[in-house]
């Protein structure tokens, strides 16, 4: 007799389909998958682990009340950031906060001509040492900065630089063309080069 797949197997497409055939055990696997992944990218947004918990609970919540409106073979990965942002922008307003970024990760090479290391970016328009890129200090005052960014530019810049995600994943998150992603992200940068050029402190920690 012949065995089908294990679920493991299945791509998240396929997931999502058998889901809304009445597979149940298909959510459970599409969502361990994501736990680790998800969470993070919530904690580093929220800079809080039981608000990161809450929503990412809420996000696969959101999940099986919108899944009537997902296209099938739709790439799930960003359909499910999109909630995910979504859940958390509505947590913090609910709260009357930004989000706190943690910088203690970052990416460390680029992929494909995607983004580099923010702090290497950050770094490129003025000298300073390396071993500033692990000072905590140095840390707290780029998240400052970045802090500081309008909302529109912070999100394209903790998706690009923290989640790794590409161009074309973040286009499909926010829902704005490629090249607006690209431009957002050179702003952000600008800005921060900006306020760091007007705070020569940052370099004498």
């Amino acid at each position: 007799m012949a065995f089908s797949d294990p679920l493991s197997t299945c791509t998240d497409e396929d997931l999502l389909a058998r889901f809304r055939k009445g597979v149940t055990e298909a959510f459970g696997v599409l969502m361990a998958r994501y736990e680790r992944e998800l969470y993070g990218y919530l904690r580093r947004y929220l800079g809080d682990a039981n608000l990161a918990d809450d929503v990412f609970q809420n996000t696969f919540l959101q999940l099986v009340v919108k899944i009537g409106q997902y296209e099938p073979g739709r790439p799930v990965r960003p359909w499910l950031y999109t909630i995910a942002t979504n859940q958390a922008i509505d947590a913090l307003r609910r709260q009357g906060r930004h989000q706190a970024l943690s910088l203690d990760h970052y990416r460390e090479e680029s992929t494909n001509g995607e983004a580099n290391s923010l702090m290497d970016s950050l770094q490129s328009g003025a000298p300073a040492p390396p071993e500033l890129t692990e000072n905590l200090e140095l840390n707290e005052r780029v998240r400052a900065s970045v802090d500081l960014l309008p909302d529109f530019l912070r999100q394209v810049l903790i998706l690009a630089y923290y989640q790794g995600l590409k161009y074309r994943e973040i286009a499909d998150i926010m829902d704005i063309p490629v090249g607006t992603v690209k431009s957002r992200l050179h702003a952000a940068l600008v800005k921060l080069h900006e306020m760091w050029e007007q705070t020569p402190s940052l370099y004498e920690v």
